[in-house]
Protein backbone atom coordinates (compact mmCIF):
# COMPACT_ATOMS: atom_id res chain seq x y z
CA UNK A 1 0.00 0.00 0.00
CA UNK A 2 1.33 3.45 -0.95
CA UNK A 3 -0.08 6.57 0.71
CA UNK A 4 1.24 9.88 -0.58
CA UNK A 5 1.63 12.69 1.89
CA UNK A 6 -0.90 15.40 1.10
CA UNK A 7 -2.70 18.35 2.56
CA UNK A 8 -5.97 16.83 3.78
CA UNK A 9 -9.31 18.32 4.69
CA UNK A 10 -11.03 18.01 8.05
CA UNK A 11 -13.79 15.39 7.62
CA UNK A 12 -15.92 16.51 10.57
CA UNK A 13 -19.57 17.33 9.76
CA UNK A 14 -20.73 19.58 12.58
CA UNK A 15 -24.17 20.31 11.13
CA UNK A 16 -27.02 18.08 9.92
CA UNK A 17 -26.24 17.16 6.31
CA UNK A 18 -27.42 14.82 3.59
CA UNK A 19 -24.18 15.33 1.67
CA UNK A 20 -20.53 14.50 2.00
CA UNK A 21 -17.47 16.37 0.73
CA UNK A 22 -16.26 14.95 -2.60
CA UNK A 23 -12.52 14.56 -3.24
CA UNK A 24 -11.00 13.91 -6.69
CA UNK A 25 -8.42 15.10 -9.19
CA UNK A 26 -11.11 16.75 -11.37
CA UNK A 27 -14.28 18.30 -9.97
CA UNK A 28 -17.41 20.10 -11.17
CA UNK A 29 -19.89 21.64 -8.72
CA UNK A 30 -23.15 23.16 -9.96
CA UNK A 31 -26.71 23.70 -8.78
CA UNK A 32 -28.22 21.19 -11.24
CA UNK A 33 -27.20 17.53 -11.73
CA UNK A 34 -27.52 17.52 -15.53
CA UNK A 35 -25.19 20.51 -15.74
CA UNK A 36 -22.67 18.87 -13.44
CA UNK A 37 -22.67 15.80 -15.69
CA UNK A 38 -22.15 17.99 -18.77
CA UNK A 39 -19.10 19.53 -17.13
CA UNK A 40 -17.69 16.15 -16.10
CA UNK A 41 -18.21 14.84 -19.63
CA UNK A 42 -16.24 17.78 -21.05
CA UNK A 43 -13.36 16.87 -18.75
CA UNK A 44 -13.51 13.21 -19.78
CA UNK A 45 -13.36 14.26 -23.43
CA UNK A 46 -10.00 15.93 -22.79
CA UNK A 47 -11.25 19.39 -21.92
CA UNK A 48 -9.94 21.53 -19.09
CA UNK A 49 -11.71 23.33 -16.25
CA UNK A 50 -12.77 26.16 -18.59
CA UNK A 51 -14.37 23.72 -21.03
CA UNK A 52 -16.13 22.03 -18.11
CA UNK A 53 -17.39 25.35 -16.75
CA UNK A 54 -18.72 26.42 -20.14
CA UNK A 55 -20.40 23.09 -20.92
CA UNK A 56 -22.10 23.27 -17.51
CA UNK A 57 -23.05 26.94 -17.90
CA UNK A 58 -24.54 26.46 -21.36
CA UNK A 59 -26.50 23.44 -20.13
CA UNK A 60 -27.81 25.44 -17.16
CA UNK A 61 -29.46 27.93 -19.53
CA UNK A 62 -31.69 25.07 -20.67
CA UNK A 63 -32.32 23.05 -17.50
CA UNK A 64 -32.52 25.81 -14.85
CA UNK A 65 -34.33 28.61 -16.73
CA UNK A 66 -35.85 30.16 -13.61
CA UNK A 67 -32.36 31.42 -12.74
CA UNK A 68 -30.47 31.99 -16.00
CA UNK A 69 -30.67 31.82 -19.78
CA UNK A 70 -29.28 33.01 -23.09
CA UNK A 71 -30.28 36.54 -22.11
CA UNK A 72 -28.18 36.53 -18.91
CA UNK A 73 -25.01 38.31 -17.83
CA UNK A 74 -21.92 36.55 -16.49
CA UNK A 75 -18.67 37.03 -14.54
CA UNK A 76 -15.69 34.71 -14.06
CA UNK A 77 -12.50 34.36 -12.03
CA UNK A 78 -10.03 31.63 -12.92
CA UNK A 79 -6.59 30.37 -12.03
CA UNK A 80 -4.76 29.91 -15.34
CA UNK A 81 -1.58 28.41 -13.90
CA UNK A 82 0.14 31.74 -13.24
CA UNK A 83 -2.45 34.14 -11.89
CA UNK A 84 -6.12 34.78 -11.23
CA UNK A 85 -7.76 36.36 -14.29
CA UNK A 86 -11.10 38.14 -14.19
CA UNK A 87 -13.81 38.53 -16.82
CA UNK A 88 -16.66 41.04 -16.64
CA UNK A 89 -19.32 40.00 -19.15
CA UNK A 90 -22.11 42.20 -17.89
CA UNK A 91 -24.01 44.20 -20.48
CA UNK A 92 -24.54 47.93 -20.82
CA UNK A 93 -27.65 50.07 -21.07
CA UNK A 94 -29.04 50.73 -24.56
CA UNK A 95 -27.86 54.06 -25.97
CA UNK A 96 -31.50 55.15 -26.07
CA UNK A 97 -31.75 55.07 -22.25
CA UNK A 98 -31.46 58.78 -21.65
CA UNK A 99 -32.67 60.08 -18.26
CA UNK A 100 -35.81 61.65 -19.73
CA UNK A 101 -37.00 58.17 -20.73
CA UNK A 102 -37.57 57.42 -17.05
CA UNK A 103 -38.94 60.83 -16.04
CA UNK A 104 -41.69 60.61 -13.45
CA UNK A 105 -40.63 57.20 -12.16
CA UNK A 106 -39.40 56.69 -8.61
CA UNK A 107 -37.41 53.58 -9.47
CA UNK A 108 -36.33 51.61 -12.50
CA UNK A 109 -38.89 49.20 -13.98
CA UNK A 110 -38.47 45.56 -12.93
CA UNK A 111 -40.19 44.07 -15.98
CA UNK A 112 -40.44 44.87 -19.66
CA UNK A 113 -37.96 46.27 -22.16
CA UNK A 114 -37.01 49.22 -19.94
CA UNK A 115 -35.38 46.74 -17.55
CA UNK A 116 -33.32 44.96 -20.25
CA UNK A 117 -29.62 45.70 -20.73
CA UNK A 118 -27.51 44.01 -23.40
CA UNK A 119 -27.05 40.34 -22.42
CA UNK A 120 -23.41 39.40 -21.84
CA UNK A 121 -23.34 35.67 -21.01
CA UNK A 122 -22.89 34.49 -24.60
CA UNK A 123 -19.89 36.79 -25.01
CA UNK A 124 -18.32 35.28 -21.89
CA UNK A 125 -18.54 31.78 -23.38
CA UNK A 126 -16.76 32.91 -26.54
CA UNK A 127 -14.08 34.89 -24.71
CA UNK A 128 -13.26 32.12 -22.22
CA UNK A 129 -13.21 29.43 -24.90
CA UNK A 130 -11.02 31.48 -27.23
CA UNK A 131 -8.44 32.28 -24.57
CA UNK A 132 -8.34 29.11 -22.47
CA UNK A 133 -10.45 26.29 -23.93
CA UNK A 134 -9.04 23.02 -25.28
CA UNK A 135 -12.20 21.56 -26.78
CA UNK A 136 -13.82 22.95 -29.94
CA UNK A 137 -16.39 25.61 -29.09
CA UNK A 138 -19.11 23.55 -30.78
CA UNK A 139 -18.50 20.57 -28.45
CA UNK A 140 -19.53 22.66 -25.44
CA UNK A 141 -23.15 22.75 -26.67
CA UNK A 142 -23.83 19.02 -27.01
CA UNK A 143 -25.60 18.46 -23.70
CA UNK A 144 -27.56 21.72 -23.82
CA UNK A 145 -28.86 21.06 -27.32
CA UNK A 146 -29.72 17.46 -26.41
CA UNK A 147 -31.85 18.59 -23.44
CA UNK A 148 -33.47 21.40 -25.41
CA UNK A 149 -34.39 19.03 -28.27
CA UNK A 150 -35.34 15.91 -26.31
CA UNK A 151 -36.43 17.49 -23.07
CA UNK A 152 -35.22 17.16 -19.51
CA UNK A 153 -36.91 16.05 -16.32
CA UNK A 154 -37.49 19.16 -14.23
CA UNK A 155 -35.85 19.15 -10.81
CA UNK A 156 -37.86 19.62 -7.60
CA UNK A 157 -36.57 23.06 -6.61
CA UNK A 158 -36.78 24.40 -10.16
CA UNK A 159 -40.35 23.11 -10.40
CA UNK A 160 -41.29 24.78 -7.11
CA UNK A 161 -40.10 28.24 -8.16
CA UNK A 162 -41.36 27.81 -11.71
CA UNK A 163 -44.87 27.11 -10.42
CA UNK A 164 -44.61 29.94 -7.92
CA UNK A 165 -43.94 32.36 -10.79
CA UNK A 166 -46.40 30.95 -13.32
CA UNK A 167 -48.72 33.99 -13.12
CA UNK A 168 -46.06 36.59 -12.38
CA UNK A 169 -45.63 37.13 -16.12
CA UNK A 170 -49.30 37.16 -17.11
CA UNK A 171 -48.76 40.44 -18.99
CA UNK A 172 -46.13 38.77 -21.17
CA UNK A 173 -47.80 36.16 -23.41
CA UNK A 174 -44.54 35.26 -25.17
CA UNK A 175 -43.19 34.14 -21.79
CA UNK A 176 -46.13 31.80 -21.26
CA UNK A 177 -45.94 30.52 -24.82
CA UNK A 178 -42.40 29.28 -24.13
CA UNK A 179 -42.38 28.49 -20.39
CA UNK A 180 -45.97 27.66 -19.61
CA UNK A 181 -47.73 25.84 -18.18
CA UNK A 182 -45.27 25.43 -15.31
CA UNK A 183 -44.07 21.81 -15.15
CA UNK A 184 -44.14 19.66 -12.04
CA UNK A 185 -41.06 17.95 -10.62
CA UNK A 186 -40.12 15.02 -12.82
CA UNK A 187 -42.12 16.18 -15.84
CA UNK A 188 -40.29 16.36 -19.17
CA UNK A 189 -39.91 19.85 -20.61
CA UNK A 190 -38.72 20.44 -24.17
CA UNK A 191 -37.36 23.70 -25.62
CA UNK A 192 -36.99 23.21 -29.40
CA UNK A 193 -36.94 26.97 -30.06
CA UNK A 194 -33.94 27.28 -27.77
CA UNK A 195 -32.21 24.35 -29.46
CA UNK A 196 -32.29 26.33 -32.72
CA UNK A 197 -30.81 29.39 -31.00
CA UNK A 198 -28.07 27.30 -29.39
CA UNK A 199 -27.12 25.88 -32.78
CA UNK A 200 -26.91 29.37 -34.28
CA UNK A 201 -24.70 30.55 -31.40
CA UNK A 202 -22.57 27.40 -31.62
CA UNK A 203 -22.04 27.55 -35.38
CA UNK A 204 -21.30 31.29 -35.48
CA UNK A 205 -19.26 31.45 -32.23
CA UNK A 206 -21.72 33.98 -30.88
CA UNK A 207 -21.95 36.20 -33.96
CA UNK A 208 -25.60 35.30 -34.55
CA UNK A 209 -26.44 36.58 -31.09
CA UNK A 210 -24.75 39.97 -31.36
CA UNK A 211 -24.72 40.72 -35.08
CA UNK A 212 -26.83 38.15 -36.91
CA UNK A 213 -30.23 36.50 -36.99
CA UNK A 214 -30.84 36.39 -33.23
CA UNK A 215 -29.71 39.99 -32.77
CA UNK A 216 -32.19 41.15 -35.40
CA UNK A 217 -35.02 39.23 -33.76
CA UNK A 218 -34.21 40.84 -30.38
CA UNK A 219 -34.16 44.31 -31.91
CA UNK A 220 -37.40 43.76 -33.87
CA UNK A 221 -39.20 42.46 -30.76
CA UNK A 222 -37.96 45.44 -28.77
CA UNK A 223 -39.13 47.95 -31.39
CA UNK A 224 -42.59 46.37 -31.61
CA UNK A 225 -43.01 46.83 -27.84
CA UNK A 226 -41.64 50.38 -27.69
CA UNK A 227 -38.15 49.40 -26.49
CA UNK A 228 -34.99 51.01 -27.81
CA UNK A 229 -32.50 48.15 -27.99
CA UNK A 230 -30.63 48.56 -31.28
CA UNK A 231 -28.35 46.52 -33.52
CA UNK A 232 -25.59 48.98 -32.61
CA UNK A 233 -26.11 48.26 -28.89
CA UNK A 234 -25.62 44.54 -29.51
CA UNK A 235 -22.78 44.95 -32.01
CA UNK A 236 -20.81 47.24 -29.70
CA UNK A 237 -21.08 44.92 -26.67
CA UNK A 238 -17.73 43.76 -25.35
CA UNK A 239 -16.81 41.75 -22.29
CA UNK A 240 -13.71 42.93 -20.46
CA UNK A 241 -10.74 41.10 -18.97
CA UNK A 242 -10.15 42.81 -15.64
CA UNK A 243 -7.64 42.72 -12.80
CA UNK A 244 -9.37 41.32 -9.70
CA UNK A 245 -9.39 43.36 -6.52
CA UNK A 246 -7.51 41.70 -3.68
CA UNK A 247 -7.97 41.88 0.10
CA UNK A 248 -5.78 40.07 2.59
CA UNK A 249 -7.43 38.24 5.48
CA UNK A 250 -5.48 36.31 8.11
CA UNK A 251 -2.91 34.84 5.73
CA UNK A 252 -5.11 34.39 2.67
CA UNK A 253 -6.27 36.77 -0.07
CA UNK A 254 -9.87 37.09 -1.23
CA UNK A 255 -10.13 38.07 -4.90
CA UNK A 256 -13.25 39.57 -6.44
CA UNK A 257 -14.32 41.18 -9.72
CA UNK A 258 -14.20 44.96 -9.18
CA UNK A 259 -17.45 46.97 -9.44
CA UNK A 260 -19.96 47.14 -11.10
CA UNK A 261 -20.36 43.94 -9.03
CA UNK A 262 -20.73 43.82 -5.26
CA UNK A 263 -17.75 41.58 -4.48
CA UNK A 264 -15.90 44.55 -3.05
CA UNK A 265 -18.40 44.54 -0.16
CA UNK A 266 -17.20 41.09 0.94
CA UNK A 267 -13.64 42.42 0.88
CA UNK A 268 -14.59 45.48 2.94
CA UNK A 269 -16.27 43.29 5.56
CA UNK A 270 -13.33 40.87 5.77
CA UNK A 271 -10.89 43.78 5.81
CA UNK A 272 -12.69 45.09 8.89
CA UNK A 273 -12.87 41.67 10.55
CA UNK A 274 -9.13 41.18 10.01
CA UNK A 275 -8.60 43.91 12.65
CA UNK A 276 -10.79 42.08 15.20
CA UNK A 277 -10.12 38.89 17.21
CA UNK A 278 -11.22 35.44 16.04
CA UNK A 279 -13.99 34.59 18.52
CA UNK A 280 -15.67 31.33 19.37
CA UNK A 281 -17.39 30.03 16.23
CA UNK A 282 -21.15 30.66 16.05
CA UNK A 283 -21.10 32.53 19.38
CA UNK A 284 -23.18 35.68 19.88
CA UNK A 285 -20.04 37.85 19.95
CA UNK A 286 -18.68 36.27 16.77
CA UNK A 287 -21.88 36.59 14.73
CA UNK A 288 -22.48 40.09 16.09
CA UNK A 289 -19.14 41.43 14.86
CA UNK A 290 -19.56 39.72 11.49
CA UNK A 291 -23.00 41.30 11.06
CA UNK A 292 -21.71 44.73 12.08
CA UNK A 293 -18.84 44.52 9.58
CA UNK A 294 -21.29 43.41 6.90
CA UNK A 295 -23.62 46.34 7.61
CA UNK A 296 -20.76 48.76 7.02
CA UNK A 297 -19.89 46.99 3.77
CA UNK A 298 -23.52 46.94 2.57
CA UNK A 299 -23.78 50.65 3.30
CA UNK A 300 -20.61 51.30 1.27
CA UNK A 301 -22.03 49.29 -1.64
CA UNK A 302 -25.21 51.33 -1.54
CA UNK A 303 -23.38 54.63 -1.53
CA UNK A 304 -20.54 53.97 -3.96
CA UNK A 305 -20.77 50.88 -6.21
CA UNK A 306 -21.49 51.48 -9.89
CA UNK A 307 -19.97 51.21 -13.35
CA UNK A 308 -16.25 51.74 -12.63
CA UNK A 309 -16.14 54.74 -14.97
CA UNK A 310 -18.76 56.47 -12.80
CA UNK A 311 -17.47 55.66 -9.32
CA UNK A 312 -16.27 58.62 -7.24
CA UNK A 313 -14.21 56.52 -4.82
CA UNK A 314 -12.02 53.78 -6.25
CA UNK A 315 -11.89 50.22 -4.86
CA UNK A 316 -8.42 51.02 -3.51
CA UNK A 317 -9.80 53.97 -1.56
CA UNK A 318 -12.68 51.89 -0.19
CA UNK A 319 -10.18 49.23 0.93
CA UNK A 320 -7.69 51.69 2.44
CA UNK A 321 -6.25 49.87 5.49
CA UNK A 322 -6.53 52.83 7.85
CA UNK A 323 -10.21 53.27 7.05
CA UNK A 324 -10.89 49.58 7.60
CA UNK A 325 -9.05 49.67 10.93
CA UNK A 326 -11.07 52.68 12.09
CA UNK A 327 -14.29 50.96 11.07
CA UNK A 328 -13.27 47.91 13.12
CA UNK A 329 -12.58 50.09 16.15
CA UNK A 330 -16.09 51.51 15.85
CA UNK A 331 -17.75 48.11 16.32
CA UNK A 332 -18.96 47.87 19.90
CA UNK A 333 -21.21 45.70 22.00
CA UNK A 334 -24.44 47.17 20.64
CA UNK A 335 -25.75 47.03 17.08
CA UNK A 336 -25.04 50.24 15.18
CA UNK A 337 -27.81 52.10 13.39
CA UNK A 338 -27.10 52.93 9.73
CA UNK A 339 -29.42 54.26 7.04
CA UNK A 340 -31.18 51.43 5.17
CA UNK A 341 -29.80 50.54 1.76
CA UNK A 342 -31.77 51.12 -1.42
CA UNK A 343 -29.93 49.18 -4.10
CA UNK A 344 -32.25 46.60 -5.69
CA UNK A 345 -31.68 42.96 -4.90
CA UNK A 346 -32.64 39.67 -6.50
CA UNK A 347 -32.22 35.98 -5.63
CA UNK A 348 -32.12 34.20 -8.97
CA UNK A 349 -28.69 33.14 -10.21
CA UNK A 350 -26.63 30.08 -11.07
CA UNK A 351 -23.09 29.66 -9.78
CA UNK A 352 -20.67 26.86 -10.65
CA UNK A 353 -17.04 26.00 -10.07
CA UNK A 354 -14.68 23.54 -11.75
CA UNK A 355 -11.12 22.31 -11.31
CA UNK A 356 -8.89 19.98 -13.34
CA UNK A 357 -5.91 17.76 -12.66
CA UNK A 358 -3.55 20.25 -14.33
CA UNK A 359 -4.35 22.85 -11.67
CA UNK A 360 -6.79 25.14 -13.48
CA UNK A 361 -9.73 26.33 -11.34
CA UNK A 362 -12.75 28.32 -12.54
CA UNK A 363 -15.28 30.37 -10.57
CA UNK A 364 -18.22 31.28 -12.85
CA UNK A 365 -21.61 32.90 -12.36
CA UNK A 366 -24.46 33.86 -14.71
CA UNK A 367 -27.89 35.23 -13.96
CA UNK A 368 -31.16 36.68 -15.19
CA UNK A 369 -31.32 38.78 -11.98
CA UNK A 370 -34.92 38.18 -10.89
CA UNK A 371 -36.36 34.75 -11.69
CA UNK A 372 -36.88 34.41 -15.45
CA UNK A 373 -35.79 38.02 -15.91
CA UNK A 374 -37.75 40.82 -17.53
CA UNK A 375 -40.67 38.70 -18.73
CA UNK A 376 -39.51 39.31 -22.32
CA UNK A 377 -39.04 36.15 -24.36
CA UNK A 378 -38.06 36.59 -28.00
CA UNK A 379 -40.63 34.57 -30.01
CA UNK A 380 -39.27 31.47 -31.67
CA UNK A 381 -35.89 31.60 -29.91
CA UNK A 382 -36.26 30.64 -26.24
CA UNK A 383 -34.20 33.72 -25.35
CA UNK A 384 -35.45 35.14 -22.03
CA UNK A 385 -34.06 38.64 -21.54
CA UNK A 386 -32.57 39.51 -18.15
CA UNK A 387 -33.72 42.56 -16.18
CA UNK A 388 -30.36 43.84 -14.96
CA UNK A 389 -31.35 47.39 -15.91
CA UNK A 390 -33.54 47.44 -12.82
CA UNK A 391 -30.28 47.60 -10.87
CA UNK A 392 -29.78 51.24 -11.87
CA UNK A 393 -30.70 54.18 -9.65
CA UNK A 394 -32.81 57.12 -10.86
CA UNK A 395 -31.08 59.52 -8.47
CA UNK A 396 -29.09 61.88 -10.76
CA UNK A 397 -26.53 62.43 -7.99
CA UNK A 398 -25.82 58.73 -7.49
CA UNK A 399 -22.87 57.15 -9.34
CA UNK A 400 -25.20 54.27 -10.28
CA UNK A 401 -27.73 56.54 -12.02
CA UNK A 402 -28.98 55.16 -15.34
CA UNK A 403 -27.24 56.47 -18.47
CA UNK A 404 -26.72 55.32 -22.06
CA UNK A 405 -24.00 52.72 -22.51
CA UNK A 406 -23.47 52.33 -18.76
CA UNK A 407 -23.25 49.11 -16.75
CA UNK A 408 -25.67 48.81 -13.80
CA UNK A 409 -24.85 47.71 -10.27
CA UNK A 410 -24.68 43.91 -10.18
CA UNK A 411 -25.27 41.46 -7.35
CA UNK A 412 -23.67 38.40 -8.97
CA UNK A 413 -20.08 37.71 -7.92
CA UNK A 414 -17.68 34.79 -8.33
CA UNK A 415 -15.16 34.37 -5.51
CA UNK A 416 -11.57 33.10 -5.35
CA UNK A 417 -9.01 32.72 -2.56
CA UNK A 418 -5.24 32.41 -2.84
CA UNK A 419 -2.57 31.76 -0.22
CA UNK A 420 1.04 32.66 -0.81
CA UNK A 421 0.20 33.38 -4.42
CA UNK A 422 -1.26 29.90 -5.01
CA UNK A 423 -4.93 28.96 -5.54
CA UNK A 424 -6.73 27.46 -2.54
CA UNK A 425 -10.46 28.04 -3.08
CA UNK A 426 -12.85 28.67 -5.97
CA UNK A 427 -16.34 29.41 -4.64
CA UNK A 428 -19.53 31.37 -4.77
CA UNK A 429 -22.85 31.75 -2.95
CA UNK A 430 -25.60 32.53 -5.44
CA UNK A 431 -28.56 34.54 -4.22
CA UNK A 432 -28.64 38.30 -4.81
CA UNK A 433 -28.09 40.24 -1.60
CA UNK A 434 -26.81 37.07 0.10
CA UNK A 435 -23.81 36.73 -2.17
CA UNK A 436 -21.27 39.06 -0.56
CA UNK A 437 -22.51 37.95 2.87
CA UNK A 438 -22.10 34.32 1.87
CA UNK A 439 -18.53 35.01 0.74
CA UNK A 440 -17.71 36.42 4.16
CA UNK A 441 -19.22 33.45 5.97
CA UNK A 442 -17.54 30.84 3.74
CA UNK A 443 -14.08 32.42 4.00
CA UNK A 444 -14.37 32.72 7.78
CA UNK A 445 -15.57 29.14 8.25
CA UNK A 446 -12.87 27.63 6.04
CA UNK A 447 -9.89 29.74 7.10
CA UNK A 448 -10.71 30.88 10.65
CA UNK A 449 -12.20 27.60 11.84
CA UNK A 450 -10.79 24.95 9.49
CA UNK A 451 -14.12 23.62 8.29
CA UNK A 452 -14.25 21.55 5.13
CA UNK A 453 -16.27 22.99 2.22
CA UNK A 454 -19.37 20.84 2.77
CA UNK A 455 -19.42 21.59 6.49
CA UNK A 456 -19.08 25.32 5.78
CA UNK A 457 -21.88 25.12 3.23
CA UNK A 458 -24.19 23.13 5.51
CA UNK A 459 -23.81 25.54 8.44
CA UNK A 460 -26.89 27.71 9.09
CA UNK A 461 -26.41 31.28 7.91
CA UNK A 462 -27.25 34.80 8.93
CA UNK A 463 -28.51 37.38 6.46
CA UNK A 464 -28.50 41.18 6.69
CA UNK A 465 -31.53 42.41 4.76
CA UNK A 466 -31.50 45.61 2.70
CA UNK A 467 -33.24 47.43 5.59
CA UNK A 468 -30.44 46.15 7.91
CA UNK A 469 -32.69 43.82 9.88
CA UNK A 470 -31.16 40.37 10.42
CA UNK A 471 -32.50 36.95 9.45
CA UNK A 472 -31.29 33.72 11.02
CA UNK A 473 -31.66 30.39 9.28
CA UNK A 474 -33.31 27.46 11.03
CA UNK A 475 -30.66 25.61 12.98
CA UNK A 476 -29.27 28.75 14.60
CA UNK A 477 -29.79 28.26 18.36
CA UNK A 478 -32.31 30.28 20.34
CA UNK A 479 -29.45 31.52 22.52
CA UNK A 480 -27.92 33.21 19.48
CA UNK A 481 -31.24 34.82 18.58
CA UNK A 482 -31.68 36.09 22.14
CA UNK A 483 -28.09 37.33 22.37
CA UNK A 484 -28.30 39.30 19.13
CA UNK A 485 -31.62 40.80 20.18
CA UNK A 486 -30.06 41.84 23.49
CA UNK A 487 -27.35 43.66 21.56
CA UNK A 488 -29.93 45.68 19.68
CA UNK A 489 -30.33 43.74 16.43
CA UNK A 490 -33.74 43.59 14.82
CA UNK A 491 -33.58 39.84 14.32
CA UNK A 492 -35.99 37.14 13.15
CA UNK A 493 -35.92 33.52 12.09
CA UNK A 494 -36.39 33.27 8.34
CA UNK A 495 -38.18 30.22 6.99
CA UNK A 496 -37.61 30.99 3.31
CA UNK A 497 -34.61 28.88 2.30
CA UNK A 498 -33.81 30.90 -0.83
CA UNK A 499 -32.90 33.95 1.27
CA UNK A 500 -29.71 32.18 2.34
CA UNK A 501 -28.50 31.39 -1.16
CA UNK A 502 -26.74 28.34 -2.52
CA UNK A 503 -23.01 27.69 -2.33
CA UNK A 504 -20.69 25.67 -4.56
CA UNK A 505 -17.07 25.32 -3.43
CA UNK A 506 -13.87 23.60 -4.56
CA UNK A 507 -10.84 23.73 -2.25
CA UNK A 508 -7.38 22.85 -3.53
CA UNK A 509 -5.36 20.24 -1.66
CA UNK A 510 -1.68 19.60 -2.25
CA UNK A 511 -2.88 16.73 -4.43
CA UNK A 512 -6.34 17.02 -5.93
CA UNK A 513 -9.38 18.88 -4.62
CA UNK A 514 -12.31 18.60 -2.24
CA UNK A 515 -15.66 20.06 -3.28
CA UNK A 516 -19.10 20.81 -1.88
CA UNK A 517 -22.56 21.53 -3.21
CA UNK A 518 -25.25 23.29 -1.21
CA UNK A 519 -28.18 21.22 0.07
CA UNK A 520 -30.33 24.33 -0.49
CA UNK A 521 -30.07 23.68 -4.24
CA UNK A 522 -30.64 20.50 -6.27
CA UNK A 523 -27.12 20.10 -7.66
CA UNK A 524 -24.11 18.10 -6.61
CA UNK A 525 -20.33 17.71 -7.02
CA UNK A 526 -19.11 15.26 -9.65
CA UNK A 527 -15.60 14.26 -10.54
CA UNK A 528 -13.00 11.60 -11.16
Amino acid sequence: MIIEESTVYHPQQRYPSARSPVAADNLVATSQPLATEAGVQALRQGGNAVDAALAAAITLTVVEPNNNGLGSDAFALLWDGDRVAGLNASGRAPMGWRPERFAGLERMPELGWDSVTVPGAVSSWVALSNRYGKLPFAALFDAAIHYADNGFLVGPKSAFYWQLLEHYYDDYPDWYAHFGPAPKAGERFKRPDMAHSLRLIRDSKGEAFYRGELAQLMVNTSAQAGGVLSMADLDQHRCDWVTPTRQSYRGVDLLEIPPNGQGLAAQIALGILAHLPVLEMDSVACVHQQIEAMKIAVHAANEHFADPDAMILSPEELLEPGSLARAAQGIGFQAAVLPPVSLPVGHDTVYLTTADAQGMMVSFIQSNFRAFGSGIVIPGTGIAMQNRGSGFSLDPEHPNCVAPGKRPFHTIIPGFVTQGGEPVLSFGVMGGHMQHQGHVQMVSRLFDYGQNPQEASDAPRWHVYPDLTVGLEKGMPQSLFDGLKERGHNVRYEGQESVFGGAQLIQALSSGYVGASDHRKEGYVGGF
